[in-house]
């Protein structure tokens, strides 16, 4: 087997590579720097503008120096969060190259001309049993399996993600069942994020305030850049803190947003639900489940198919074949019976050789064969796959008189 490329060059999905295929992300990828900027900007602001100056405001002399380091930690903190969510395997299954064959089922279609087509189908979702309750499980065409349940395919991905939540565009990358507890631990660490830079920043302001004896209006004026921050805290711990307090309740109850929303009074998403405190063990202090794909591994050539798939030019140039060899034998008997009305004297001889003329045509006619073989899977069309018969080359064996 030829070993030329690796997986992630071979990778059928919509995915983008890094280092040589250990880092994966989303395609849309794009959108990972500008939220690492929407985070590192704020904090460097902090920094220079509020923390700087509150680092002799408390006791002892040098006290106000946490503060600085905490913002940077916590931000560190942040982003190696965002990495681990955004630049991981979030579960995809690797896809079949050929339709599980133990689902199959053969069928006959009657084609337009009359003529019996075997077939072969599969059937579009099929019953698995989960904690007790039956869960009805979707067979996926582009990945040519049934997804696990609670496995979706991303559309803008283009896989099929084990326990997929959602595709996030924030972090450029699906949301499985192999970063989601990073993801739910990045979005909460930037809600903490935002609200120690907002209580920070007022503190600040509160300070000013004391120092020079004035208004609020007076502090503001003094740190514009307290109250901008203040201003972004405000508006990002409503969308960070928002889908906190959400996925919180979907981790309680043991759902993911996908469920939540399409599954909604549905029998699926109990089938799932072990109890809050089990839910969160789950998602929390359960080992992430290895990847399942080695994409730095080479792509092992499958070994070629005998199949051959009989197109309808060839089924008229074997049909012609066939009416050759019998108008051919057509003519030789015309030929024997001329020959016998202008040579009477010789009609036993004669009857001997029709006698043998028409063994050697039963004998030819008989050689005449047929061979049928197995179709290769045809494109994939309303749920089925054609499978097609390949006439071979007729063979005609000549009799010596």
């Amino acid at each position: 087997m030829t070993q030329t490329q690796r997986v992630f060059q071979a990778w059928k999905g919509s995915n983008k590579f890094i280092l040589g295929g250990r880092l994966i992300f989303g395609p849309d990828a794009r959108s990972v720097p500008v939220t690492v900027l929407l985070i590192i900007v704020p904090v460097i602001l902090f920094c220079v503008f509020v923390a700087r100056h509150l680092r002799h405001e408390f006791s002892p002399y040098n006290a106000g120096y946490a503060i600085l380091v905490v913002a940077i930690l916590f931000t560190i903190y942040v982003l190696i969060l965002l990495s681990f969510t955004s630049a991981r395997d979030p579960g995809i299954v690797p896809r079949n190259l050929h339709p599980p064959e133990e689902d199959l089922r053969y069928e006959t279609t009657l084609s337009a001309d009359g003529r019996q087509t075997p077939s072969v189908q599969i059937p579009r979702t099929k019953e698995v049993i989960v904690n007790g309750v039956s869960v009805r499980v979707k067979y996926c065409d582009t990945c040519m399996l049934y997804r696990p349940p609670r496995c979706s395919h991303c559309s803008i991905c283009n896989n099929c993600v084990e326990r997929f939540d959602h595709h996030c565009p924030w972090v450029g990358q699906c949301i499985g069942l192999r970063n989601y507890r990073y993801f739910f631990m990045f979005v909460s660490s930037a809600t903490l994020l935002c609200i120690y830079v907002f209580s920070i920043s007022a503190l600040y302001i509160k300070i000013l305030m004391e120092h020079q004896r004035g208004t609020v209006w007076m502090a503001m004026k003094e740190s514009p850049w307290s109250v901008a921050l203040m201003i972004y805290c405000f508006i990002g711990f409503w969308f960070v803190g928002g889908l906190t307090g959400f996925h919180l309740y979907l981790i309680s109850t043991n759902q993911t947003t996908y469920e939540n929303f399409r599954y909604r009074a549905n029998s699926r998403t109990v089938a799932y639900n072990r109890g809050c405190a089990n839910n969160f063990m789950e998602v929390f202090c359960t080992k992430v489940k290895p990847s399942r794909n080695n994409f730095r591994a080479f792509v092992e050539e499958e070994p070629p198919r005998v199949v051959t798939t009989t197109t309808r030019e060839s089924e008229d140039e074997a049909g012609t074949r066939r009416q050759k060899v019998e108008d051919d034998l057509d003519i030789g008997d015309d030929l024997m019976n001329i020959s016998q009305r202008c040579n009477p004297a010789e009609q036993p001889r004669h009857g001997l050789d029709i006698d043998q003329s028409m063994l050697g045509v039963a004998e030819r006619a008989g050689t005449i064969r047929t061979e049928t073989r197995h179709g290769s899977w045809g494109s994939r069309r309303s749920g089925s796959w054609d499978i097609e018969a390949d006439v071979s080359s007729s063979n005609v064996r000549e009799s010596r008189s």
